[in-house]
């Protein structure tokens, strides 16, 4: 029996077979018949397609009320193109499915890193800033004092709402100072390390016996538990809610990004562990989002893992962006909660629960083109910026960005690392200014815009400053955001609900689903030149306060 969708793709088929007998019988016909019959046709054409627009939108509708994702899957009556000319999976995807995002865009950069990893950069001093966790206290109880040592995986600090949750250190050494910011809050609690990293004992639960509270329970006073991430509002997880999934993405897709495959070689040990610790505390899957973009194949210490869910996506930035993936994976609910983390953090967690050691050893990228000989250095979370990029930037006048130039904050030689960074860029600060640079866009520069011949140049490689070429403007209506932004999110109306306190309209809009780094390839396209991400932001902590 044939179905529906099917007779309505032969329908128009059957429309055009109609109308072309009708004119090939005109040469039999004389005159005035052959006018009258002509009309016909067109009348029927014009009725056929309007019925074809009406079920297709129809289709679409229906699709939407049964919660199927219309921006990944065709429920029109017509095949996209991309459907009928889209490129052959990667062989090494196999018989797995593939999301295969249209929408986006890859912004490529001078600087890119080389796939080695400098082994005599060493960083002295490491910092946690208590305020790198969303929804601790400013001002937590802190458990050390200044000349005080510790071991990695020593607890320095405890959240006074719950002080079952402790922040460790990432490595063993003298804490050397506590500095204090705005109204005594605790800014970074500084620690000078120890040649040699010495471990704080740690009393393992037996994953085979364990009950989720028991690792729970371990993971919040091992300092493991600051590494998860809570969705939406992106903050740290309340012990007490069990969530419906967790999400990892093991792969970036933001300019000068690090090389994932890289940073896990040698470590899937690791990685398959935290997957078993982290699927006993999830009521659904954890998910794990793989790269089908690229030449090769991920690692193997990725691809080869039991017990979680693998789902390729193919597409341009953001396509990497874990949020984007949830959205083609499993959208966030109104009143649901999912976990994220980064395959670094897998990685610690893993170790933990193999050697029963705190070991927040990470990779970093330095990248751009202000890096001289970018690559990658292997040091602790929380290192000093001014150690990792000692010898290594051309000119003082560069602007250091903790990540990536999207999404990244700007940082000094004295800054420290935040707890997720693993990407530091360095580019030309821009102070200068470029004589009528609007209007005549000489320079070659990053950019959407179709003013600038980049569509001719794919490959090319920008060097790009921190100028913005332009100045607040009116927040107009232009498409731009839909057609960069892979996901079924009206983002300027969702924006435009934030500016107006709109509760109701913001979650309808999908708010829950947002985090700044889905709107950072927006922002940079956007021609009104709205800080988007800090908008969201506003809007997911309001929604936040709301309960």
């Amino acid at each position: 029996m044939i179905s529906k969708r099917k007779l309505l793709r032969i329908f128009p088929v059957v429309t055009l077979v109609l109308a072309a007998e009708i004119l090939l019988a005109q040469s039999s016909i004389s005159g005035s018949n052959i006018t009258t019959y002509s009309l016909i046709a067109v009348g029927l054409l014009i009725v056929g397609f309007a019925v074809l627009a009406l079920s297709d939108n129809l289709l679409q509708i229906e699709a939407q009320k049964m919660g199927s994702d219309t921006s990944q899957n065709n429920f029109s009556i017509f095949p996209k193109l991309s459907e009928v000319f889209g490129s052959a999976k990667p062989d090494f995807v196999g018989q797995a499915g593939m999301h295969r995002l249209s929408k986006g865009h890859d912004i490529k950069l001078v600087g890119k890193a080389e796939p080695i990893i400098d082994e005599s950069i060493k960083a002295k001093t490491f910092a946690v800033k208590p305020t790198n966790f969303r929804g601790l206290s400013p001002i937590p109880r802190m458990l050390v004092a200044v000349g005080d040592e510790v071991k990695a995986g020593d607890a320095l600090f405890e959240d006074k709402k719950d002080n079952r949750v402790k922040y460790a250190s990432p490595v063993s050494g003298e804490v050397i100072e506590v500095k204090r910011g705005a109204k005594r809050a605790i800014a970074e609690v500084i620690i000078l390390a120890d040649r040699e990293i010495q471990y704080a004992e740690q009393q393992l639960p037996d994953l085979s016996t364990a009950t989720r509270e028991d690792i729970v329970n371990f993971m919040l006073s091992s300092g493991t538990w600051s590494l998860l991430n809570q969705r939406p509002y992106d903050v740290l997880p309340d012990p007490e809610i069990i969530p419906e999934n967790i999400f990892i993405s093991t792969f970036d897709t933001a300019p000068l990004a690090p090389d994932t495959s890289l940073i896990v070689d040698g470590k899937g040990a690791s990685i398959q562990k935290a997957i078993d610790v982290l699927s006993k505390l999830t009521s659904g899957k954890v998910h794990l989002g793989l790269n089908a973009s690229a030449a090769t194949a991920p690692s193997d210490a990725l691809t080869g893992l039991t017990g979680a869910e693998l789902h390729w996506f193919n597409g341009k930035h953001p396509a990497g962006n874990v949020g984007v993936q949830i959205h083609h994976i499993d959208p966030i609910g109104s009143t649901e909660k999912v976990w994220t983390l980064n395959v670094q953090d897998l990685v610690t967690i893993g170790d933990l629960f193999l050697e029963g050691r705190f070991n927040m050893e990470r990779i970093v990228a330095l990248t751009g083109s202000e890096i001289e000989n970018p690559c990658y250095v292997k040091t602790f979370q929380g290192a000093n910026v001014g150690d990792l990029l000692k010898g290594k930037l051309k000119e003082s006048k560069s602007r250091i960005i903790a990540g990536n130039v999207l999404t990244g904050s700007k940082l000094t030689e004295s800054d420290f690392l935040n707890i997720h960074d693993n990407h530091i860029t360095a580019i030309p600060e821009g102070d200068d200014y470029e004589l009528f640079g609007w209007l005549l866009p000489i320079t070659p520069r990053p950019s959407v815009s179709g003013t600038y011949p980049n569509f001719l140049f794919r490959n090319h490689e920008f060097e790009p400053t921190t100028n913005t070429h332009g100045e607040k403007r009116a927040f107009v209506m232009t498409g731009q955001y839909e057609k960069l932004l892979p996901m079924d999110i009206h983002l300027q109306q969702l924006m435009k609900a934030i500016l107006a306190n709109d509760y109701e309209r913001m979650e309808g809009l999908g708010l829950n689903e947002l985090s700044e780094e889905d709107v950072a390839l927006c922002e940079f396209a956007c021609t009104s030149k709205m800080p988007l991400q800090k908008i969201l932001r506003q809007g997911l902590e309001m929604m936040r306060e709301q309960g």
